[in-house]
């Protein structure tokens, strides 16, 4: 896959996440909830931390630890892209990846928080509320796992061959 179709990909979930955070924050106000459906709510959240509000009650300091760890994934991802560019699979997983990253990136280093409006939840529990960066991040991360199977399988195969041819 072509770096600049990897990029795309990533600039379109950047924009998404980019507009779908700032129409929620138009829309609601701090801590409001609006309940879409028996098991889904939008919510107008801030996480300072990271997944699962992890270091979010912490002094400040998590949010350039967190926007150092961003950054230097996407120059790691982008390397990465260019490197393994015939794999397909992995660059739209890395294409997600990177373009949640930098949403999220954005938010931390302009607003300090990161915007979070999904609320799915059930019986009572919530699932801690997310974005679309986060959906891509997740998404990206489900297809590399998928894409490690196929290649050691593929990799089996080639061992095998080798030993028997």
């Amino acid at each position: 896959m072509k770096l600049p179709v990897s990029l795309g990909l990533a600039l379109f979930v950047l924009v998404l996440d980019f507009i779908t955070k700032r129409w929620v924050e138009s829309a609601l106000f701090h801590g409001q909830q609006i309940a879409l459906t028996s098991f889904f709510n939008l919510v107008l959240a801030y996480n300072a931390g990271a997944a699962f509000s992890f270091l979010s009650d912490a002094a400040g300091w998590q949010r350039w630890f967190f926007s150092a760890i961003a950054a230097g994934a996407s120059i790691l991802i982008v390397y990465l892209l260019r490197k393994h560019a015939a794999e397909r699979l992995f660059c739209i997983a890395l294409g997600l990846i990177l373009g949640g990253a930098l949403g999220n990136l954005w938010d931390r280093i302009t607003l300090g928080h990161v915007v979070d409006f999904l609320d799915f939840h059930a019986g009572g529990y919530h699932w801690p509320a997310f974005n679309v960066a986060d959906s891509a991040i997740f998404l990206g991360a489900m297809l590399l796992i998928l894409d490690s199977f196929r290649q050691k399988g593929s990799d089996t195969e080639n061992l095998a061959k080798r030993k028997n041819g």
